[in-house]
């Protein structure tokens, strides 16, 4: 029978539940257990899948399809191992089960509550995992923060199952915060104390202590949090900030979280942790031999988490070719004709990201066609891929006024389109094209050197625009090369033009950023700094002749 660990929050949002949770995780998984996480979010969306990335980040995207917490994103880069639509549940999922079971009658004419119904599906679906003999251990990470209102029903389902299961089956790890006061040069452990005691109103009693913190705890420190907060002193974990969030399972392993939860667990059988290549990793990444400047244009640049996926997939990417990658953020609305040869001037590469809408979009349109023209190595994602077909079908094939029909239904040359079956539909939670789909790959093409000459990958999606194929053939005549396409629907999945007049022009219609780890860079990413790496040596062999004859 697997066994589980919940973690839970408290003092603040935003300490790195999901950080910790997937460090425990890859310290356990490297210890020879079998290891998988979920969460459970405490809002009433039924998905992440409508919200706007300035309200939750990204919204992460699962092999099967499921739209999901940004968080499922660290637990897959730190485990190389895929999650599915059970790692992610929210309160809205919840009550739309309970809603619709009480609809068909399946509660017999009972009065249907918070407790049991509520909790009793919510206990059912942090069991849902375990079933089967696939997993050892599965870590449930509880969104939101202790004492939140919307929150308390998970707390509760927390409580029956620690009363439930045998001792050794289930550990509670609580996330707090130990504030530094600069002018009393002190830690308090008063927020901490006060946020286990909320917990333990609730009857949830923490078996571990995690202390989010600016400043090293002493002996004494982590005596009076063991002492108020009712743990073994050896339970109060110090998280200090790290330089990288890669670092964590480390920091972790050296206070020994992981094996404070194998003895609560009574787990006895594991070996030491084989983390050689997670030290590799980061090896490179603390000690690159060379730096890029790429410039990430997109509309949602002022929160970070709006592009966690892209910028962590940069991170294994650089490291793999030993090279500091620096993202600048280019909003893509402030981007003109007149400016983009300033902005975009000291690049050595250019990322077009992901979105939805018109908004920004001419100014996308622009920085396209600088990179193109200017020979700066591109690399387009999605709705960055369909702006360099827009600017293509411009500029080089002559389709004046082409366009996407989403931001212009009216446009008479509509080269991105909706595909047919998406024409009727009006809903918009989970009626995109989701999860992962087949792409065959040209022979000889920039594609297939990057995938290593394999003949069909798989790749996840999230759109309803196509390329339109009514003008694929104009397309191949003014030189841009369909290189990859869906094998049943014939839908063109990759565009790129050829070597002899650009080093580096590459625009997917999928989302390769989701499926980086630290253990398996995503190919297009390591390719691409490999170009912007070579842009810049050239830019730089330019400025100066010494290094140029060098070269020679």
């Amino acid at each position: 029978m697997a066994k589980y660990v919940f973690v839970t929050g408290g003092v603040t949002s935003s300490l790195g539940k999901g950080i910790i949770a997937a460090s425990l995780a890859k310290l356990l998984q490297a210890r020879g257990l079998r290891v998988t996480i979920q969460k459970f979010d405490p809002y009433i969306n039924v998905d992440p899948g409508t919200l706007n990335p300035y309200e939750h980040g990204e919204c992460y995207v699962t092999e099967d399809g499921a739209e999901t917490d940004l968080d499922l994103g660290h637990y897959e880069r730190f485990l190389n191992i895929y999650t599915s639509q059970a790692n992610n549940v929210t309160t809205g999922r919840i009550y739309q089960t309970v809603i619709n079971k009480e609809r068909e009658g399946a509660y017999l004419g009972k009065t249907v509550q918070v407790i049991p119904h509520i909790t009793d599906e919510i206990k059912r679906r942090m069991l849902l995992l375990g079933q089967g003999n696939k997993w050892d251990i599965i870590i449930t990470e509880l969104g939101g923060t202790v004492g939140d209102i919307e929150s308390l029903p998970f707390i509760e389902a927390v409580r029956q199952l620690q009363w439930e299961m045998p001792e050794e089956d289930c550990v509670v790890v609580h996330l707090t915060l130990i504030p530094y006061l600069k002018a009393a040069k002190e830690l308090k452990t008063k927020p901490t104390q006060h946020s286990v005691k909320l917990l333990s109103q609730e009857g949830v009693h923490p078996d571990i202590i995690v202390c989010r913190t600016e400043e090293s705890l002493s002996p004494d420190i982590r005596k009076k949090i063991a002492l108020f907060c009712n743990v073994k002193p050896e339970a109060v974990i110090e998280a200090a900030d790290a330089p990288t969030i890669y670092e964590v399972p480390l920091a972790m392993m050296r206070e020994k979280l992981d094996l404070i939860c194998l003895k609560k667990l009574n787990i006895t059988q594991y070996h030491e942790p084989e983390l050689a290549r997670w030290k590799e990793f980061l090896d490179k990444l603390k000690y690159p031999k060379s730096k890029v400047m790429i410039g990430l244009i997109g509309k949602y640049i002022e929160l970070q988490d709006a592009y966690k996926s892209i910028l962590e997939s940069f991170v294994h990417a650089g490291a793999m070719n030993e090279c500091k990658v620096q993202v600048v953020n280019v909003h893509s609305e402030f981007i003109t004709d007149e400016n983009v040869g300033e902005k975009l001037a000291n690049l050595d590469g250019l990322l077009v990201a992901p979105g939805f809408g018109h908004r920004g979009v001419e100014g996308k349109i622009i920085a396209v066609r600088y990179a193109r023209e200017n020979k700066l190595p591109f690399f387009g994602i999605c709705l960055g891929m369909q702006m360099a077909v827009i600017e293509y079908a411009r500029n080089v094939v002559g389709l004046k006024n082409a366009h996407s029909t989403e931001m212009d239904v009216h446009t008479p040359h509509p080269v991105i389109d909706l595909m047919e079956e998406q024409k009727k539909v009006t809903a918009k939670g989970g009626t995109m094209r989701l999860g992962s789909y087949p792409c065959a790959l040209k022979e000889g093409s920039l594609a297939s050197q990057i995938y290593d000459g394999k003949p069909v990958i798989s790749e996840r999606h999230r759109h309803r625009w196509e390329f339109n194929n009514a003008y694929l053939q104009q397309f191949e005549q003014a030189g841009m090369i369909p290189s990859g396409t869906n094998p049943e629907s014939g839908l063109i999945e990759i565009v790129e033009l050829p070597a002899n007049s650009h080093p580096f022009f590459f625009g997917v219609q999928y989302h390769p950023e989701l499926k980086s780890t630290v253990e398996d860079p995503q190919p297009i990413f390591v390719h691409f700094i490999k170009a912007a790496k070579e842009f810049a040596e050239a830019k730089n062999a330019v400025k100066n002749p010494l290094l140029q004859s060098e070269m020679i």
